[in-house]
């Protein structure tokens, strides 16, 4: 199925470009979120129009990534979790866990689906987290699962 994109994707195409993806992709994610359109003649027509638009709003998304990405760049959260004895932990630190370790320090707002463990955070240490901020900006932040002595 074809469509227009509204929005820079990574590893899909830039805002304006004409794909073919898979039926179920493009009705239950593009366009279901609005990141694109049905590949029609007048839609052509009508994204040619508002191209720069959309251009500025992406760059305005840009611009506030990196921002963000430049106050939690390189940046060290601390998690405490219950450990068995060989430092292996009870469940794992998930990525919802990890958006409210970042809002509680930093009072900034990341949604869990940016944050991509690089592996599962499953024992005690230190573990690299990428975060996509936007489709060209990325942040790293390294999160320390330190061990808590009681249940809380």
């Amino acid at each position: 199925m074809k469509v227009i994109l509204l929005e820079n994707l990574k590893r899909i195409g830039s805002i304006g470009d004409v794909i073919d993806v898979k039926r179920g992709f493009a009705r239950n994610f593009l366009i279901a979120n609005k990141k694109a359109l049905y590949a029609s003649n007048e839609n052509i027509k009508e994204v040619e129009k508002i191209k720069s638009e959309l251009s500025k709003k992406d760059n305005e998304k840009k611009q506030s990534a990196k921002k963000i990405a430049e106050k939690i760049n390189k940046k060290e959260f601390i998690v405490k979790k219950l450990s068995t004895e060989n430092n292996e932990l009870y469940g794992s630190v998930k990525p919802t866990e990890i958006s409210k370790l970042i809002f509680e320090n930093s009072k900034i707002e990341i949604k869990p689906s940016m944050i991509q463990p690089i592996k599962e955070i499953k024992s005690l240490g230190k573990f690299v987290v990428k975060i996509s901020l936007h489709s060209e900006v990325d942040a790293e932040i390294t999160i320390n699962v330190e061990t808590a002595e009681t249940i809380q």
